[in-house]
């Protein structure tokens, strides 16, 4: 029966990414909750260790998008475009225990960026089957039914606790006995549903190691690129302005762009040169707790900021996966084509002193 639906949460899943406009694969919710605890499926968190700690999928591992692109103090990515030369990376992932015939679904909170990173990580090291939860875990704990009683009994707790203490202010001690017996009730339920919840605090566990394997052959570079490939676009926009066929697309704050806040050991704050500004908040659906905006609002920023899809277009953040990414996953929704996150970003730019910036 758990096969069937697996199976029927895998139909709608490609049903769900079909709306889109390309390849990329989203799961939403309502299709995603179906596979928690299915052997064949392992959760990923995008999001860092304490994140993850405070809140989690049950049974998933913590893989932080900032730390999954591996660089030198001084930025150099040794085997680049890739986030980690192959052997690395294959170490990692067995080191997390997961296996080469898994679906991988990333997810983070809801927002996108971590989740995305996740995505393009695994994608890039040829994975088959990679997804990603459309509303990460919050969108897992708005529909966990045992979630919705657990949240209901709280409240009726917290009112409890407050109904005694006013009875305890008025001295009225018969009331404040009854209500703190009907709290100790309450609470005494809420503990026993605590372990059905799907999503959890609480340290990751220790995983027993995979023989999982990164085949060169299947490595895939389509969608990332390195400082060079970037710098022959930057060259070309700058000496042909808007008619160029280029776009490098600075998803970060301000803060950072203008080069006020540095981030990790860059030695340069600033921008890259002829970078046009699109801020990843501009994509996530931050109302509807959604990783990415409908199709038709996220075209609107795109239209705004003069992005083709005839362009071959770059997108980066301090390390690539993660706001990077999320911009360049919202491309691909929207069937662009020639899109490519910069994996090391600022983090390489930045410490390359033969490279321009600006301020």
């Amino acid at each position: 029966m758990k096969r069937l639906i697996s199976a029927a949460a895998i139909v709608a899943t490609v049903a769900t990414s079909a709306l889109f406009a390309s390849e990329m694969k989203l799961i939403e919710p309502e299709e995603a909750i179906k596979l928690i605890g299915d052997k064949k499926v392992v959760f990923v968190s995008g999001d860092d260790g304490d994140a993850y700690q405070n809140n989690h999928i049950v049974g998933s591992v913590e893989m932080f998008a900032h730390h999954l692109h591996h660089s030198d103090l001084m930025g150099n990515m040794h085997c680049q475009p890739l986030y980690r030369c192959p052997d690395e990376a294959q170490e990692y992932i067995r080191s997390k225990g997961i296996k080469n015939d898994q679906m991988i679904i990333a997810y983070d909170n809801f927002r996108g960026p971590n989740a995305t990173g996740v995505y393009s990580f695994f994608e890039s090291y040829g994975h088959k089957d990679v997804r990603l939860l459309n509303g990460g875990f919050d969108g897992i704990k708005a529909i966990d039914p045992n979630q919705k009683v657990y949240d209901e009994l709280k409240t009726e707790a917290k009112e409890l606790k407050k109904k005694a203490k006013a009875a305890k202010k008025d001295g009225n001690k018969e009331d404040e006995k009854k209500f703190k017996a009907e709290e100790k009730e309450v609470k005494a339920k809420m503990a026993a549903l605590e372990p059905k919840l799907l999503i959890q605090p609480g340290a990751e566990p220790e995983h027993e190691h995979s023989d999982y394997v990164v085949d060169e052959k299947n490595v895939d570079k389509t969608y990332v690129a390195d400082k060079f490939e970037v710098k022959k676009a930057v060259d070309d926009i700058l000496a042909k302005g808007d008619q160029s066929n280029f776009v490098v697309i600075d998803s970060r704050g301000m803060e950072e762009i203008i080069g006020e806040k540095k981030m990790d050991n860059v030695a340069r704050g600033g921008h890259i040169p002829g970078a046009k500004f699109i801020e990843w908040k501009n994509i996530t659906d931050m109302e509807n707790k959604k990783s990415f905006k409908s199709l038709e609002a996220m075209q609107k920023v795109f239209d705004k900021a003069g992005v083709k899809k005839d362009q071959t277009i770059y997108a980066y953040c301090m390390v690539g996966a993660g706001r990077g990414s999320h911009i360049i996953s919202a491309l691909r929704l929207l069937g662009y084509k020639n899109v490519k996150v910069f994996t090391g970003s600022w983090d390489t730019w930045g410490n390359d002193m033969n490279l321009p910036i600006r301020r």
